[in-house]
């Protein structure tokens, strides 16, 4: 067993902190997507809430700022009828000298229940848990170039949605391969849960050495790399990347690695486009391409409070559904009910 097993699962084998997609079984992971399944028809009634978090308090402890991720780890929070603090980190003691276990420690006299971290450090949320007392429970929400294991899960319950299954499916990753935390994340789920190909498409400049080791096959060519694809990842490439040694200038990596309507054609007719947000318009994607009939950002960002409220019901021990039957979600797909 990984140490990351380890610490994410209890004796018992249910899930505990989430901080890591890496070496979690696929029984996990489609227990995640099958209990925000469960989840998904909250936000559609008249009162948004179930009571299963009552009474717990959730700290958000985002050490970088990040509005849409903080947004809907609140939201799921509070549809969970948790408690919620948001502790500003720009204001907060962190800043003033204390140190990051000293906070920890005021915090759990708050009687806290769960962090949910967000940090520039890889290893933060992981030094978080191993240094948290054992009725608190800890999220990962991305650190440093790590991982991001619920913007990866929120991805693939987006992806069964309109397919049902994952074996079949081939799935091409475009961008910033080399600093993504999204993308390490994405790939650990992929291949865990069976996809039948994982792509990457960048320039060798954002392509991590040995990356071929985690089961995905690389491509510096945008036509070959979406040939025959059933879905399309594009990453967010950041401002600091856009320049210098990683690339010449952003009108280049738009030519080459934009999608764009006739690179986007190289796909299947199916094939769906996902993007974790927020989009660089004309950098990454072409607005028509983002704003158009095969784009599913905005499906993410839905399916992300559903999924959050899952992770937290179950890392929390207070809900979570059967272990999956590996049943197809067919009815689901996207066209089913034409």
């Amino acid at each position: 067993m990984s140490y990351r097993q380890n610490i994410q699962l209890t004796a018992d084998k249910n899930l505990k902190h989430f901080l890591s997609i890496e070496g979690l079984p696929r029984a996990m992971l489609m227990q995640i997507l099958d209990t925000a399944e469960t989840f998904s028809s909250v936000g559609e009634r008249a009162v948004k809430k179930v009571p299963i978090l009552r009474g717990k308090t959730i700290v958000n402890l985002f050490f970088e700022n990040s509005t849409r991720t903080r947004t809907t780890f609140e939201l799921a929070a509070k549809r969970l009828s948790a408690d919620v603090l948001n502790l500003n980190i720009a204001m907060s003691a962190t800043s003033k000298g204390e140190s990051l276990l000293d906070t920890l420690s005021n915090l759990e006299a708050m009687q806290s229940d769960m962090f949910v971290v967000r940090h520039a450090q890889s290893g933060a949320a992981h030094f978080i848990a191993k240094n948290s007392p054992e009725h608190i429970s800890v999220i990962n929400a991305g650190d440093g170039c790590h991982e991001h294991p619920t913007q990866a899960m929120l991805d693939m319950f987006t992806i069964r949605r309109h397919f049902g299954d994952f074996y079949p499916l081939k799935v091409a990753i475009v961008g910033d391969i080399l600093h993504s935390r999204v993308a390490r994340s994405q790939i650990h789920a992929l291949t865990t849960l069976g996809a039948n190909e994982v792509r990457v498409i960048a320039p060798k400049t954002l392509i991590p050495a040995n990356i071929e080791s985690m089961g995905v096959h690389v491509y510096h060519d945008m036509r070959k790399g979406l040939t025959d694809v059933d879905v399309v990842i594009i990453l967010r490439l950041q401002k600091e990347r856009m320049g210098g040694a990683f690339l010449p200038s952003v009108q280049e990596y738009f030519q080459a690695y934009g999608l764009t309507e006739e690179k986007l054609a190289y796909a299947k007719d199916s094939a769906i486009v996902m993007h974790p947000g927020p989009i660089n318009r004309g950098v990454e994607i072409a607005s028509s391409i983002a704003d158009g009939p095969r784009s599913v950002i905005l499906e993410q960002v839905t399916n992300g409070i559903a999924v959050r409220m899952a992770v937290m019901s179950m890392t929390m021990g207070s809900y979570s559904a059967p272990l999956s039957t590996d049943q197809s979600l067919s009815a689901n797909k996207r066209g089913a009910s034409s």
